[in-house]
Parts: structure tokens; C-alpha cells; sequence
């Protein structure tokens, strides 16, 4: 038996006027999911238990059948250990966005204008960390470049104690006074330091006057969120029995696959967005599937950027196009092989009229070749509800998925 689990991130959302009332996934052309669902489980999921946070590093534990009520320790670890930071037990990792803030001359005046400084290359990316790691990495801090805007921050002797940090996806066009370190606890006062230091140096740097001759958004700032200890998870092969394989472009999920033991797979142009290598990363599945790998977790961004940005249309396509370029090609060559499982899911909801995350539950199906059974005409938030299955606790799906009695 084979398992694919393509994880559509951000895909659910919220049924919308533009697209005649209906979700991005209702309006959008899926026929290798409706496919699939007909003779699937399909149902509702909640991946993100209340009281915390929805971010994909929550859900996609959840998704993959670690309860993050016991596993999580933070975002920016597992970012961190796919960027290859060895992290010690008295560190503490953050996340380290570039952004593009407004310019007033008071850093708390400002406004959060690009969480993602106009999708800013990791070549760009890099000049510009390793700027400031130059000018403020110490032996308190230091700074690692990570992938396109994600980097990342380790705090020697640090303390998570900070209040909790927000994502700056979730203030895009918001002034920031309410949001920055220094109002969310005393112990973050030298974050805020960092940041507005990290303004002065970079708002004059040849990078981003280059960025603002091309009318681009320059990273004219650092933004610290997603704090967080070493983390540890148990190793996925004993957890179910499966060797497996992580596909992303993202360091999130890389991370959560070092930290799991998988065979994290790298595709060249894979970028997190619309613009990423889709036929790359079904090439590569079905690959891993050929080298006798068992289970394959392909993680695709795009719907989730679209949503933050607000993106109707492209979020629309992005989904036809995993539907298109992966389900499409990756099924039809797990059926050459034998017998198969699919699940298809979002990790969490990415509504286009929030820009950000909830903890809504989520539509998924699982597709089992062995077993066929009444699933829906068509895969949407509304038949997941209308099927009647829900699963309240998300960390449970991965042992109904995996056949695991354990």
C-alpha cells in the first residue's frame, strides 16, 4: 500500500460575493478531486484545537498525527532545523521576516506594509541577513538565512516569555504600535532594539534602492515572531511504519520533516507561491514512490500566500493547478504501482477576506483504492459538512490515514 497525503495549505476559506457566493474550492475546477471524493471519506476536521494559535506549524503536526498539545515548541525551531541550526537546549529560535515597513522616523508610527517585502529573492534575502548578522549578530544573537523572506534568529540564553509575538501576516496594512515586542512583554524589549535597528541599516542599502528603481517594495526591516525551543517529535517510521517522505518548499515543514525522520526531498523552483515548480514536486513523488519509499507528504503553499494577500483569482487557480499537475499525474502513477491511499486536505482555513488564519475545521477526504465507498459529486467545505463526519481532535486523522494500530 502507497500514501499520498497533499496538503493544500490555506485552501479552505469562506464562500464569497466575486465568486458568485461560493468558496475558492467550491468555484474552482477540481476533476481529479471530485473524482477521487466519490467513492471517498470525506468530512470535516478541526487541525487547530482551541486555544491555540492557527498557524501552519500547529496544523500540519496535527495533520501529520502529532498532537501539537504535546509536540509544539514553537514555530521558528523546525524552521531552524531544516535551515540546519543545531540548536541548544538554551536557545531560543525566532522567526525573522523581511518586511517592508512605511517610513515615518518613529519606528512605533509605522505601518506593516509587505509581510513578504514583494516576494524578495533568497539571493536578495541573503545579502541582506548576512548584513545584519555583520552589524548586529553578537554572541547573544545571530542571525541565519533561511528561504526568500523566512530567516531565522537563535537567542543564546534566551526566553520565550514574550507575550507572543505577532506574525506580520497578520497585521499586513496595519500600524504596527500595537504589535511590537516592547507591548507585549519587558522581556522583549531587545527584539524591538533589533528592529529598529535593523530599519536604519537597511532602508538605505544598494539592495533595496536597486528594488525601489525597479517600483518593487524594498525589506527595509526585520520583523522577530514564532519563538520557540528545540524541538523533538518522534520518529514517523516507528510512529506508523511507513518510510516517508516530505516535499515543501517551505523550511516549516522541512523542519517537521528532519525532526520526524523523513527524507526531506528538495525541488528545484519550488517557491512557497502560485509561481512554484508543481510539476516538480509530483516528479518527485512519484519518484520517492518508485525508490520504495511508502508514504509521501506533499505541502503546497500557494493557496495560503493568495489568501494573505487577498489574492481571489489565484487562489482560485492555484488550487485547479495542484488538482491538474499533482493529484492528476501522482494518482495515475500510484495506480501503475498497486494499491493506494489518497488524502487530500487544507491544513487550516485562509479566508481572503481576513488575510489570515482561523481555526475553522476543514474539509478533507480519504481516498483508499481497496476501499470504495459513498463519498460527495464534488470535494468542498459544504459536502465535507453536509457528510456528517467530523473529527474533533485533527492529531488522530494520520492514524485512521496510516492504518496504524498504534
Amino acid at each position: 500500500m502507497k500514501y499520498l497525503v497533499v496538503l493544500c495549505d490555506g485552501m479552505a476559506d469562506y464562500p464569497m460575493e466575486e465568486l458568485g457566493g461560493k468558496t475558492p474550492l467550491e468555484y474552482a475546477n477540481v476533476p481529479n478531486m471530485d473524482s477521487l471524493v466519490k467513492t471517498a471519506k470525506i468530512g470535516l476536521v478541526k487541525t487547530v484545537q482551541d486555544g491555540m494559535k492557527p498557524g501552519s506549524d500547529v496544523a500540519n503536526l496535527s495533520v501529520l498525527g502529532y498532537d501539537p498539545m504535546i509536540y509544539y515548541t514553537g514555530r521558528s525551531p523546525l524552521e531552524a532545523g531544516s535551515i540546519g541550526i543545531d540548536m541548544k537546549k538554551t536557545d531560543v529560535s525566532l522567526r525573522c521576516n523581511l518586511v517592508t515597513v512605511s517610513d515615518e522616523s518613529a519606528y512605533e508610527d509605522k505601518t506593516l506594509i509587505d509581510y513578504c517585502a514583494d516576494d524578495i529573492s533568497t539571493e536578495d534575502a541573503r545579502v541582506l541577513i548576512e548584513y545584519i548578522e555583520e552589524k548586529l549578530g553578537c554572541d547573544e544573537f545571530r542571525f541565519y538565512t533561511g528561504v526568500a523572506y523566512r530567516h531565522c534568529l537563535i537567542w543564546d540564553n534566551g526566553t520565550t516569555d514574550l507575550g507572543g509575538l505577532t506574525p506580520p501576516h497578520d497585521i499586513t496594512g496595519r500600524p504596527v504600535r500595537d504589535y511590537l515586542p516592547n507591548k507585549m512583554s519587558d522581556n522583549a524589549k531587545k527584539l524591538q532594539e533589533l528592529m529598529e535597528k535593523s530599519y536604519e541599516l537597511l532602508k538605505d542599502h544598494p539592495i533595496n534602492k536597486s528594488r525601489i528603481e525597479k517600483g518593487l517594495n524594498p525589506a527595509n526591516s526585520i520583523w522577530l515572531w514564532g519563538e520557540g525551543v528545540r524541538a523533538d517529535l518522534d520518529n514517523f517510521k516507528e510512529k506508523y511504519g511507513l518510510k516517508a517522505s516530505m516535499i515543501s518548499a517551505v523550511d516549516l515543514l522541512k523542519g517537521i520533516g528532519k525532526f520526524s525522520g523523513m527524507s526531506v526531498v528538495e525541488v528545484e523552483g519550488a517557491t512557497g507561491y502560485i509561481d512554484t515548480n508543481f510539476e516538480g514536486k509530483a516528479a518527485a513523488a512519484i519518484k520517492e514512490f518508485e525508490n520504495g519509499q511508502d508514504f509521501v507528504y506533499i505541502h503546497v503553499e500557494a493557496p495560503d500566500e493568495c489568501g494573505h494577500r487577498a489574492e481571489i483569482q489565484n487562489k482560485v487557480r492555484a488550487i485547479e493547478i495542484i488538482d491538474e499537475k499533482i493529484i492528476g499525474p501522482v494518482v495515475e502513477a500510484l495506480r501503475k504501482m498497486g494499491d493506494f491511499k489518497v488524502m487530500v486536505t487544507p491544513d487550516h482555513a485562509t479566508p481572503l477576506s481576513l488575510k489570515t488564519h482561523t481555526n475553522d475545521p476543514i474539509p478533507f477526504f480519504i481516498y483508499d483504492s481497496t476501499k470504495p465507498q459513498s463519498g460527495a459529486e464534488c470535494f468542498n467545505e459544504k459536502t465535507a459538512k453536509e457528510s456528517g463526519l467530523y473529527i474533533d481532535e485533527g492529531f488522530t486523522i494520520m492514524k485512521d490515514f496510516a492504518d496504524a494500530e498504534k
